[in-house]
């Protein structure tokens, strides 16, 4: 699947090639994330009014912005964006049970507990106490601490970067356990998958800023074409990892970025571009078009922009963008 990524519309964007690599490690038996038995990495989970939320952090490298914030790519492509929220594992059976048990009683001794919230609870207690379970949604038995060490269970994480809250917290699925090496039920649709992964990893992409040079550089006037050009770019392809790495579930997805083209976007309808697609490709040298020299005023550039009537002010901005074509490869 092909599809286009940008940022800001601009006069001068950069045109990579995008491609997505997901690599699945080998699932393995191991202890639980923060259980007593050596973990290496202990992780804590959060809560809010929706229920408690994956404490396994997905971790970014490469290109990546910090802090995981959202990075300078986005997509054009509804079918390939990040999830707004998804179920990844949490803790551990014994973990679990200290974290639920806890947050039970303190519920059900909250102030006006009764009634409907109050038999919800109840119920939620029993699900994971008693066996007390529903429709496809089986329950367990003193919240399966006999399995401790043999998987984990999921709960739902929000994708911070999602600006709509409500999608953002609609993963409210109790939690759910999944047994090391297995995948998560079916029903789980947004359970973590490479594909999610990928997506995120792209998502959070920061493409280094490259200065395109052009002449005249901030003011030009109508019918005088402005030459564009890229010397032999620094501008080289660039990775962003992101990936999880836990007890009986491990997953690395990284996108990688490759500049291929120089797309001139005018910004109005009263413009020519040179060349009249208006994408310069590199040449063999590593070279975007020509810099301008004196002399050269009466010639047209091979890569440039002639304006046929002014702006409101007279002037344009030399904003710097990035689109970016993808091609998605993911192996399992």
């Amino acid at each position: 699947m092909e599809s286009a990524l940008r940022t800001t519309v601009s006069i001068a964007t950069l045109t990579c090639a995008l491609g997505a690599l997901v690599l699945v490690t080998p699932a393995y038996a191991g202890k639980p994330v923060g259980s007593d038995r050596g973990a290496e990495t202990e992780q804590t989970g959060g809560a809010d009014e929706t229920g408690i939320h994956s404490a396994v952090r997905i971790e970014y490298t490469g290109s990546v912005t910090p802090n995981g914030g959202s990075g300078n790519v986005t997509s054009a492509d509804p079918n390939w964006m990040p999830s707004p929220c998804r179920y990844a594992p949490y803790l551990g059976a014994e973990d679990f049970k200290k974290e639920m048990s806890t947050k039970n009683k303190d519920a059900a001794s909250a102030p006006g507990m009764t009634g409907t919230p109050g038999a919800a609870i109840g119920q939620t207690k029993a699900h994971y106490e008693d066996g007390f379970g529903w429709e496809d949604r089986p329950g367990y038995e003193d919240y399966d601490v006999a399995k401790d060490g043999e998987g984990m269970f999921w709960a739902g994480v929000e994708n911070l970067n999602e600006p709509d809250i409500l999608k953002r917290s609609s993963c409210t699925e109790l939690p759910f356990w999944v047994d090391n090496g297995e995948a998560p039920p079916p029903r789980y649709e947004r359970a973590i998958t490479p594909e999610m992964l990928a997506a995120l990893s792209y998502q959070h992409m920061e493409l280094a800023g490259t200065e395109v040079t052009l002449a005249p550089a901030e003011t030009t006037k109508v019918d005088l074409p402005t030459w564009a050009w890229l010397d032999k770019t620094d501008f080289h392809e660039v990775r962003a990892t992101a990936s999880i790495n836990v007890p009986g579930f491990a997953l690395t997805a990284t996108t990688t970025a490759k500049p291929v083209s120089l797309k001139l976007e005018p910004g109005t309808p009263d413009a020519e571009t040179y060349l009249a697609s208006g994408e310069c490709t590199f040449d063999d040298d590593g070279s975007i078009g020509d810099p301008y020299t004196k002399g050269k005023a009466d010639q047209t550039p091979p890569c440039g922009i002639r304006y046929l009537r002014s702006s409101e002010d007279g002037t344009f901005e030399n904003a710097q963008a990035v689109t970016i074509q993808e091609i998605k490869a993911v192996n399992r």
